[in-house]
């Protein structure tokens, strides 16, 4: 059960970046979030924010969802001519116009190896393969990440549906979108665009500096 609460924002989320209206929002091929997962709502001019305790997270253990009156201050990816350059077409689809790439047509929705899945743009680590799950959507989905404080959580009322985006704070860039239709111990699906993501295996992990995370894909 939600708790509507009014948030605070950090000042990293005050720095307006490109604007988000001008960006295509993913299609309507993902699934309608419930209404147990609605984020709050702007009543008066007053914005407020919707807290979800999430159990098992690693770090961060609450889920904000920010309004879309809020999203608008959040930093979004910059659009530049270098970004453009260092992703493909369909990279840059994702992560800077929200757009959605096809169900099992993408590299790692059937991704079975262990490694770590990270920022396609800064190599921020997002999620580990010991949270991914087969969700039969197509898509690369996830029960929980290896950090919540690396992703901003933004209503996304598109397209006439209800649903959460998922965004990578740092770099800005468009995810997918959080479902609560996963499985225990958070009950949580991360079903995530492999366009935004680079897998690094765990045998590359420690030589692209990851060493750290290595418990996180060890075998129990």
């Amino acid at each position: 059960m939600l708790v509507i609460a009014s948030i605070a924002l950090p000042a990293v989320f005050l720095t307006a970046c490109a604007a988000p209206k001008s960006a295509a929002k993913a299609n309507s091929s993902q699934e309608t979030i419930t209404s147990q997962t609605t984020a709050g709502q702007t009543t008066a001019g007053q914005t407020t924010t919707a807290v979800m305790p999430a159990p098992a997270q690693p770090q961060g253990g609450q889920l904000v969802i920010l309004s879309e009156k809020e999203a608008a201050d959040v930093c979004y990816v910059q659009p530049t001519e270098e970004l453009k350059k260092k992703l493909s077409p369909e990279e840059y689809a994702v992560l800077v116009q929200a757009a959605t790439e096809p169900p099992f047509q993408n590299p790692y929705w059937d991704n079975h190896a262990a490694g770590i899945y990270v920022d396609r743009i800064d190599n921020t680590p997002l999620f580990a393969s010991s949270t991914k799950f087969d969700s039969g959507t197509g898509w690369p989905s996830f029960w929980q990440p290896i950090d919540q404080n690396a992703l901003v959580l933004v209503e996304d009322r598109s397209y006439g549906m209800n649903r959460i985006e998922v965004r990578a704070k740092k770099s800005g860039g468009h995810l997918g979108h959080l479902f609560n239709d996963g499985p225990n111990p958070t009950g949580l699906r991360y079903c995530i665009n492999s366009a935004s993501l680079r897998f690094i295996p765990k045998e590359k992990m420690a030589e692209e500096g990851f060493a750290s995370l290595l418990p996180l894909v060890e075998s129990k």
